[in-house]
């Protein structure tokens, strides 16, 4: 139902900020409201691309949860599309693209999903604009952390 998209111009190279999301492991370090990650698997396609299998575990105020995705990485592309598939939403996809541009990378980030909890919901329906903005500047705090103050 909450769905977010936006379109960030930022300093850094499309491999960078691609590197950066795909490093699913990573996200407890930075990512508000991720209090562990676990990749369960990683399986390389024919076509290219890898599935990943990995775990996130949510804490917000009183929510504790875990959930599984399937993260498809298309690194030639530099896209990457997440699907729900376990744990506590109804259903939750995700997907980044990165595009080199002048002085750095356009970065394309939709997100849509519910929570089958109406309480936790509810909650997040009242701050999800803050929320998703709250982790698109993680990301970009990270990448500023990582690489630089530039490409």
């Amino acid at each position: 139902m909450p769905t977010h998209s936006e379109t960030r111009k930022l300093p850094y190279s499309a491999q960078q900020m691609y590197d950066l999301v795909a490093d699913v492991a990573a996200y407890p370090k930075f990512l508000p409201w991720c209090a562990a990650a676990r990749i369960r698997s990683v399986t390389p396609q024919a076509d290219g691309s890898q599935i990943m299998a990995a775990d996130l575990v949510i804490s917000f105020k009183v929510f504790r949860e875990r959930f599984g995705s399937r993260v498809t990485l298309w690194p030639d592309q530099k896209k990457i599309d997440t699907e729900y598939l376990d744990g506590p939403f109804r259903y939750m996809k995700s997907n980044w693209a990165f595009r080199d541009a002048d002085g750095g990378c356009e970065v394309d980030f939709f997100v849509d999903f519910e929570f089958r909890n109406a309480v936790l919901q509810g909650i997040i329906g009242v701050v999800f604009n803050e929320a998703m903005q709250r982790i698109v500047r993680a990301f970009e705090r990270r990448a500023a952390d990582l690489y630089g103050t530039g490409a």
